[in-house]
């Protein structure tokens, strides 16, 4: 008996794209019913009044800040989120006779500081955003250093099958002064500090979009 692979591929890409049109539309009317600051100085007055039992999630908007802020070191770029990665690239010999090109991450390390939302009026905390939907880093800098040919490397390569082409050099981050939209659970604390958060259940977003154009974003992508 013949199997119809294709239909079945097209059967399992259906229903992956049924499930993600459900939980996109989920998603659009759990952040549909969250509250909004008209300004971050508001978000206080909020908590004081809000329910000590139920969490209470928020869409709240500035520009990322920090007093202490990372300094990127390839740019000089300004920060309060780096990841700097090194890639080594190389040709290798396959069972064919034939070279092809390949990678591998030679480094991996991300960096991050204390940092706010400040939209002139006020400053809420932002905690565990690299883990929010909606996160984009910008590249700040991207270099690739040649490796140096050798009589002794090049042997090297020869008897290990592999020709070193060099190493790609990428630092990525979140630069001060970015407007972004968080969605997430505010907590104040004893001293007042106000913090969001990932809530125990329900949304977590930092995006640079606002909060009606991601629930735009994901009704067309329920559709």
């Amino acid at each position: 008996m013949l199997v119809p692979w294709g239909g079945v591929g097209c059967c399992l890409s259906a229903a992956a794209l049924y499930l993600l049109g459900r939980s996109s539309g989920r998603d659009a009317e759990v952040l549909r019913s969250v509250a909004r600051t008209g300004s971050l100085k508001d978000l206080a007055a909020i908590l004081d009044t809000a329910s000590k039992v139920l969490p209470l999630v928020v869409a709240v908007s500035g520009r990322v800040s920090s007093d202490t802020p990372l300094i990127c070191q390839q740019s000089g770029m300004r920060g309060v989120i780096v990841e700097e990665t090194a890639e080594q690239h190389f040709l290798k010999h396959n069972d064919a006779g034939s070279w092809i090109q390949d990678s591998a991450v030679m480094l991996s390390v991300s960096k991050e500081v204390p940092w706010y939302l400040d939209d002139g009026t006020g400053r809420v905390y932002v905690v565990g955003a690299r883990s929010a939907a909606g996160l984009i880093l910008t590249v700040a800098s991207e270099v690739f250093e040649e490796s140096g040919r050798t009589l002794v490397r090049g042997t090297l390569d020869y008897l290990q099958g592999l020709k070193m082409l060099g190493v790609k050099r990428t630092e990525r981050v979140l630069p001060t002064g970015t407007s972004l939209t968080v969605v997430g659970e505010a907590i104040k604390d004893d001293v007042g500090t106000i913090r969001i958060q990932r809530p125990h259940k329900g949304p977590f977003y930092a995006s640079p979009k606002s909060i009606d154009q991601l629930i735009l974003n994901l009704g067309k992508w329920a559709k």
